[in-house]
């Protein structure tokens, strides 16, 4: 792998990447605590963490805790972190600020695919929905970077965006007349809307080992994806396998979509917005952008499912609206930022 030793994004780098990641930690601990403390019906600390650390099944009060809001609090750190470093990896990679699972149109593919499940699998498992929503994902990823690369100077940054964003329009129309088409269109609207309310424990150890194996394998390529981040021509110069490495990222952005749309749905501007606050703590090396993301990543999602929770409550609030609200906003600031490259 390629050394990057010297390539130091600021100083004191490490420092403050150490810092960061212990405020991180924290901040995950009193969003958790929040998370299985609050809801509809609310409970004392000490009652939320013995539901954790001495189960007693005899109170309705743990019950509550250990089959609902533990199981979704533990998906809404998998998600989180998931989308995260999914959206770091793509923006390191293709050098696009804007590069988000949701808006390259890789999570329009996961949703087709799983319309396609809720019409002709009724009777599926787990793993089979799993495989449809990462094959999904992989026919979309591949139209977007062909569609990006159809002219004669390659693909762009803006074409990326452009293509992605087209995908997902057409994809979600495909998704749309499938639910028509096929009587499908209660469930699969409520499934798009976003949210972890119905994970189970079994789904999540489903999904763990291949949330543990995509997160660890993106920390270990972050080096070459600092480099490949330079620019493809410098990455080439340095000694950088860049269709390796690209063939791995790509690999991994794959699962770890599939994954999260199979267990929240198709939550949008996560990968998008995590990443540009971790860079602004951080710098701009990857081998602390990644872990950073997963872990504010986590704690982004965990605080979001926890305000839905409360703004209308005894109801829920979806996550796709909340971070509609939060996420376009911001991509509209970014795409401001970036007009120069549209230009």
């Amino acid at each position: 792998m390629t050394d990057i030793s010297s390539i130091e994004p600021k100083k004191n780098g490490q420092l403050n990447f150490t810092l960061y990641m212990i405020l991180g930690v924290a901040l995950l601990l009193l969003a958790t605590a929040a998370s299985i403390s609050f809801g509809a019906a609310d409970m004392d600390l000490s009652m939320a963490w013995g539901a954790v650390f001495s189960f007693d099944s005899s109170l309705t009060e743990h019950r509550i805790i250990q089959s609902l809001r533990f199981p979704r609090t533990v998906a809404d750190m998998i998600v989180g972190a998931s989308l995260a470093v999914t959206g770091a990896i793509m923006q390191g990679t293709t050098r696009n600020p804007l590069a988000d699972s949701g808006l390259m149109g890789i999570s329009s593919g996961a949703a087709f695919a799983m319309a396609l499940c809720f019409a002709f699998l009724p009777e599926r498992n787990y793993a089979q929905t799993m495989l449809f929503a990462c094959l999904g994902a992989a026919v979309t990823t591949g139209l977007t970077y062909f569609i990006a690369s159809m002219r004669k100077r390659g693909m762009t940054s803006q074409r990326l965006v452009l293509a992605g964003m087209s995908i997902s329009m057409l994809f979600g129309a495909f998704s749309s007349a499938v639910a028509i088409k096929y009587n499908i269109g209660q469930a699969l609207s409520f499934w798009t809307a976003g949210g972890t309310a119905s994970a189970k424990w079994i789904e999540l150890l489903a999904i763990s080992p291949l949330f543990f194996i995509g997160t660890a394998a993106a920390i270990i390529i972050s080096p070459s994806v600092t480099v490949l981040s330079l620019g493809e021509e410098v990455a080439t110069g340095l000694g950088l396998n860049t269709t390796r490495v690209k063939a791995i990222s790509t690999l991994i952005v794959l699962v770890l979509t599939g994954l999260s749309v199979v267990t929240v749905g198709p939550v949008g501007f996560v990968g998008l917005i995590v990443p540009h606050i971790v860079r602004y703590m951080v710098g701009v090396d990857y081998r602390y952008i990644i872990p950073a993301s997963a872990l504010y990543g986590a704690g982004f999602l965990v605080v979001a499912d926890f305000l839905g929770r409360l703004i209308n409550r005894p109801y829920e609030t979806p996550l796709g609206i909340i971070f509609a609200i939060v996420g376009v906003p911001y991509f509209l600031y970014l795409s401001r930022k970036q007009r120069r490259q549209f230009e």
